[in-house]
């Protein structure tokens, strides 16, 4: 499992594995779905990291309010236009 430290990704190892099958599927153990709030059908992004495969859950929500409205990147986060506008006025 990789944790975003910065720019730093630390790898941590969870002493599981997992086989590729015919179709080139693997499963992830029910234990990493429950602790990362992996849910069926969720989307995840996949990236390319050297030659490490990364899994990420899709946020489709502000980060802070839950809204799904107009939603723009920042920090790489997922927010919305009134959240965005709040944290500009704390700097």
């Amino acid at each position: 499992m990789f944790i975003k430290k910065g720019m730093k990704a630390m790898v941590k190892s969870t002493g599981m594995s997992r086989r590729v099958d015919e179709l080139g599927r693997i499963v992830i153990p029910v234990e990493l779905r429950n602790k990362l709030g992996i849910g069926e059908k969720d989307p995840l992004e996949i990236f390319v990291d050297g030659s490490s495969i990364v899994l990420k859950k899709m946020n489709s929500s502000c980060t802070f309010c839950g809204s799904d409205k107009n939603l723009i990147p920042y920090a790489d986060k997922l927010i919305c236009p009134k959240c965005k506008e709040k944290i500009s006025k704390l700097n």
